[in-house]
């Protein structure tokens, strides 16, 4: 298109300044995953689809309570969920979830365990 400069390869599609839009979506996602049954919910799924059932046994959750949180995090399109046989699987819905939560993991692993900062 005349007039816009293409990203020169993939990883540069995202690197521009954020809008007002995708600054209060952003703090929206950080918001859904600042309660840390969701967040474990969320790293759980970074590892493969699951149904509730082995994820409340996995986060140590009460089925109830783990079936609300799926329920908020369906509503907000961060997982997908499907049908097999009589079970409801659940996956993430993007790669970009996955890479952000296993950052964020590894984030916390430095700050608990006092281990170097790098890139």
């Amino acid at each position: 298109m005349p007039g816009r400069t293409e990203p020169s390869t993939a990883s540069d599609a995202h690197q521009h300044t954020p809008s007002v839009r995708e600054l209060a979506a952003a703090a929206s996602l950080f918001s859904l995953l600042a309660d840390p049954t969701r967040l474990h919910l969320v790293w759980l799924l970074t590892r493969g689809e699951s149904d509730v059932t082995a994820l409340a046994a996995a986060c140590g959750a009460a089925r109830p309570a783990v079936s609300q949180h799926l329920a908020k995090l369906r509503l907000a399109e961060l997982v997908q969920a499907r049908k097999d046989g009589r079970h409801v699987v659940y996956a993430l819905t993007d790669g970009h979830l996955r890479r952000l939560l296993v950052e964020a993991i590894s984030h916390a692993n430095h700050q608990v365990t006092g281990e170097p900062w790098h890139d």
